[in-house]
């Protein structure tokens, strides 16, 4: 009951954050490339696709996000569109996820550890594993199409994660501040040059 508590005002917010921040769709991944050489498909422009991402890496990018990587779920429905913008983090370590249709329609899915005996009377539950449970909610979505979408769920393959992660941080060197004094506690030099 604790976590459904502290999802419920992110429930709340989401509507709104997902009409703010655009309705952009979730790519389908890389173009694939022509068998049996290193090339792109024939007529194709892009450059050649690098070999995808095995399961370790995409678990690492997962764990990253603060996501267990077993508890990661998603579905199909027709008619249904993934926000990527959506992706988060669910209670401690689950995943969620919302889709988007064109009529307005919106599907939550919420993927957490527990059980099904506890799911809410406005969402379907499945429990895909023991110890787990997969939640879906809609707004403004019909019972058949929760149940359809509950029917459909299954563990993403790591070409299908690329599209939908950030992609991984890579490692930079620091950032020169010129504001910085060379000795002292670092406190940064907001004097204006000319003043005083």
């Amino acid at each position: 009951m604790i976590r459904a508590a502290r999802a419920l005002p992110l429930l709340l917010v989401l509507p709104a954050l997902l009409t703010a921040c655009g309705t952009e769709k979730a790519r389908s991944g890389p173009e694939p490339a022509a068998s049996g050489s290193g090339r792109a498909a024939a007529g194709s422009s892009r450059e050649p696709a690098s070999a995808a991402p095995g399961q370790a890496e995409m678990d690492e990018r997962l764990r990253a996000l603060g996501i267990a990587p077993e508890l990661v779920y998603v579905t199909e429905v027709p008619g249904f569109t993934l926000a990527q913008q959506s992706i988060g983090v669910n209670g401690d370590d689950g995943f969620s996820v919302a889709y988007w249709a064109k009529n307005g329609s919106v599907l939550h899915l919420y993927a957490e550890r527990g059980s099904a005996a506890d799911c809410p009377q406005d969402h379907v539950c499945r429990a895909p594993a023991k110890g787990q449970v997969v939640r879906l909610y809609g707004e403004k979505v019909a019972p058949d199409v929760l149940r359809r979408a509950a029917d459909a769920l299954h563990r993403p393959t790591p070409g299908e994660l690329v599209p939908l992660l950030p992609s991984p941080r890579t490692a930079t060197a620091p950032v020169q501040r010129g504001d910085l004094p060379p000795n002292g506690d670092g406190a940064p030099d907001n004097s204006v040059p000319g003043s005083g």
